[in-house]
């Protein structure tokens, strides 16, 4: 077994996308052949902050604007996973252990024709 705990944790944000009827955006990926759904998530470029990240990701992911959300909370702490053993050569090129996320909660002030996840 390769030892992973000297690689880093990869900084992410990650999006619970809640609409007026408090459902929550899950989408199913569209890089899996297999049921995968999820919310909508990624990393955090070098220098930026996680709010704009986590907008910038929404957008990237869903097509949802900016000004279509509110941002209602951010988690107090990060939240750390590690990848199993056989993923980490395949995902990030091996650079990342995990991820370390920072969640939002966003109120969706939209209608579903402003989500486009093409």
């Amino acid at each position: 077994m390769v030892d992973h705990t000297e690689l880093p944790y990869r900084p992410c944000v990650g999006i619970m996308l809640i609409n007026a009827e408090g459902r929550i955006f899950a989408g199913q990926r569209l890089d899996s052949t297999v049921e995968a759904w999820q919310m909508p998530q990624g990393g955090i470029d070098e220098g930026e902050e996680a709010e704009a990240a986590a907008v910038r990701e929404l957008f990237e992911e869903t097509g949802v604007r900016a000004d279509l959300v509110d941002i209602l909370a951010r988690s107090k702490e990060e939240h750390f996973y590690d990848l199993p053993d056989d993923m980490i050569g395949r995902i990030w090129k091996g650079k990342y252990r995990g991820q370390r996320q920072i969640w939002f909660l966003m109120r969706f002030k939209g209608s579903d024709a402003d989500i486009n996840i093409e």
